[in-house]
């Protein structure tokens, strides 16, 4: 595997505005077929095995939104990991598949890759009571290749691809500890991991 601290010696290009990227066209997406909201424990282990043989994937979480000023999260209720053809997603109330959920994120075997990570994981070890292993964040190596201010995933999909990542803000804000998860969350937490994954093959096209 290369060296993913090694600063690439030719500078990125300047980071696109929010009013540039409003005019390019959408970046793909992965369809409601190829997302699997885990349901049992032999789906989460099929999840499992999927996600350990590809070595990497896109990784996200989704948190109920706290708005009273001292409400403390419970979150994380969604994981979501992808892979370059397939997202699951496990809801965290399903007490059955969190050893897997927990065997996954623990995994040094699994290089988990996303954007802006550092409360993700927070909460994750309040949750899980594990400690996440193999997690890079993507945002960190933007830094390193000279970007001063925080490169989030709509912005370096329109770097690397020129190309607009929806984000439904609605969706954003939605109630992520509800049981049954609407058909543009799933879309969306899917898609949040699934384009991070994108983003990284284009950093580093060798693995």
């Amino acid at each position: 595997m290369n060296d993913h601290n090694h600063t690439p010696k030719r500078p990125l290009p300047p980071l696109p505005e929010r009013e540039q990227i409003a005019l390019l066209d959408p970046f793909d997406s992965l369809d409601l077929k190829d997302i699997v909201v885990v349901a049992s424990l032999a789906e989460a282990e099929r999840a499992a095995d999927a996600l350990l043989t590809a070595g990497v994937a896109g990784f996200d979480t989704e948190s109920r939104p706290t708005f009273a000023k001292n409400e403390v999260s419970t979150g994380p209720h969604v994981v979501q990991f992808a892979t370059r053809d397939t997202a699951w997603l496990f809801q965290l109330h399903r007490d059955e598949c969190n050893p897997v959920v927990a065997g996954l994120l623990a995994s040094r075997e699994l290089r988990k890759v996303g954007f802006g990570l550092s409360s993700d994981l927070s909460l994750i070890k309040l949750r899980l009571a594990i400690a996440p292993q193999a997690v890079f964040d993507i945002d960190d190596e933007f830094r390193r290749r000279g970007y001063r201010r925080s490169v989030g995933v709509k912005t370096a999909v329109a770097l690397m691809f020129n190309r607009r990542f929806a984000k439904s803000r609605k969706a954003t804000t939605s109630n992520w500890a509800h049981k049954q998860l609407s058909e543009s969350q799933i879309r969306y937490a899917a898609n949040d991991a699934w384009a991070s994954l994108r983003v990284f093959d284009a950093l580093f096209p060798n693995g």
